[in-house]
């Protein structure tokens, strides 16, 4: 079962259509890189894909759960780092946690070792007492990661997470992600307009203009375009027409 599945997605702002007939497929244990330069409609598909933004036409499934027909048992599949912070800076670390947990209704009996859980596995131990304010970037980004992994999703969304960083921490939350996939088979959506943020291997999906332009394994859209992801997107953005 597809981790992730958007069948003809479209959408529109009154008469500007943002997205057209987008479709893919999301497998479990998947880093997935959703490229496409700014304007492309990467934010409006996250925005559809939180329900941020309700269905125009299309379908979504997260996991078994349809997003239009069962919003709630989907969306309980899915962990979401925007890419505008939410984090309350004067609560400390752990408070943060706990404050999601409240809104998600977790158990008392849960929560404590669910902290604890997402504190080692993001390194947060240590700072679990400072308040967010105090962190820098990266440090940041990884508070939001442990919140949105805190309900135990399998797909984890990350909209532009690397925005902002310094070039050391961008490379270090690109690497930690990817190990989320690997060693515990989480899903993750990466959305970016950062061709170094793409490794061969990623699922790859190429987003121009509203329309879906190239999906595939990296390293094969790129032979099929010349051969280097930066060659390829370059082609590919520039080839496809404007909606109307």
């Amino acid at each position: 079962m597809s981790a992730l599945r958007v069948n003809e997605l479209s959408f529109a702002y009154g008469a500007r259509e943002a997205l057209r007939q987008v479709s893919f497929a999301l497998q479990p244990g998947r880093f997935a890189a959703l490229l496409g330069p700014n304007g492309a409609g990467k934010s409006t598909l996250i925005a559809l894909l939180t329900r941020l933004y309700d269905l125009q036409q299309g379908e979504i499934r997260i996991g078994s759960h349809s997003l239009r027909q069962s919003p709630r048992p989907a969306l309980r599949q899915l962990g979401v780092v925007f890419q505008q912070s939410t984090l309350d800076l004067d609560l400390s670390v752990e408070q943060n946690l706990r404050y999601h947990a409240a809104l998600h209704g977790l158990a008392r009996r849960d929560v404590d070792q669910r902290v604890e859980q997402e504190l080692a596995r993001q390194d947060l131990t240590e700072r679990r007492r400072e308040r967010v304010r105090e962190l820098n970037g990266g440090h940041r980004r990884r508070v939001e990661i442990a919140r949105a992994l805190l309900h135990q999703p399998r797909l984890l969304l990350l909209d532009e997470a690397s925005v902002g960083l310094d070039p050391a921490s961008r490379l270090a939350l690109n690497q930690h992600v990817r190990s989320l996939c690997r060693d515990q088979g989480i899903s993750v959506l990466w959305t970016t307009h950062l061709l170094d943020e793409v490794h061969s291997d990623d699922d790859l999906l190429i987003l121009h203009q509203g329309r879906l332009v190239a999906s595939g394994q990296a390293h094969q859209v790129s032979a099929e375009h010349g051969g280097g992801l930066d060659r390829a997107f370059t082609q590919l953005t520039a080839a496809a027409g404007s909606l109307r």
